[in-house]
């Protein structure tokens, strides 16, 4: 019998994911074919089927490996010495995936699949409440080193600014003259004089 290589193995499915996402962003979920996402893959159908069973399948995968990768951000800031600096460079660093029109068509086009899909939009919203959650911890550690104003509820501050980064996203479907790049020191500046020492007074 021939031995599994879990190396191999991931490196497939990545990309596939990487050949549905950019297939997705291009044309949509529901207009892309599995044969357009193989031809982009550069696999058979046989070898697609053996790694995801459906076009759903894959999104699901893409959606658990943002959640990863969101929570591994955030536990590598839990040793920053300036946690609100660390919180603004995630915004930054947001922005610069929202630059990235592949990127920010393929969100937007999941976010749009999650309305439909249940299982994609419980994927979703586990991973929302993920993110809340890590920058509310992030908000209680600058709290306590003075960094942020210690009036403000961390989790409801957590909510207003993923509702911003979300925000940022719908703004990109909506106007295509916003560039993220452009306003990546603006949002910076509004959340840290919402965030700063006295600003809840």
């Amino acid at each position: 019998m021939r031995k599994i290589d879990p190396e191999r193995q991931q490196a497939k499915r990545r990309q596939i994911m990487e050949a549905a996402g950019n297939c997705f962003a291009r044309r949509g979920f529901h207009a892309t074919t599995t044969a357009e996402i193989c031809a982009e893959a550069g696999m058979s159908p046989g070898n697609l089927f053996h790694y995801f069973d459906s076009k759903s399948a894959i999104v699901e995968a893409i959606v658990e490996e943002e959640r990863a990768d969101t929570a591994a951000y955030f536990a590598a800031l839990d040793e920053s010495s300036d946690l609100l600096e660390a919180l603004l460079d995630f915004l930054d660093a947001v922005m610069a995936f929202a630059a990235d029109k592949t990127y920010a068509r393929l969100a937007l086009e999941i976010a749009a699949e999650a309305t439909r899909n249940p299982a994609i939009n419980t994927q979703m919203a586990a991973g929302d409440a993920q993110t809340r959650a890590d920058i509310a911890r992030l908000l209680r550690g600058a709290m306590a080193n003075g960094q942020v104003d210690a009036g403000l509820e961390p989790e409801q501050a957590a909510s207003w600014i993923v509702a911003l980064i979300d925000g940022v996203f719908s703004r990109l479907a909506m106007d295509p003259g916003f560039d993220p790049q452009r306003e990546a020191p603006m949002l910076r500046l509004v959340v840290s004089r919402f965030l700063k020492a006295g600003s809840a007074r």
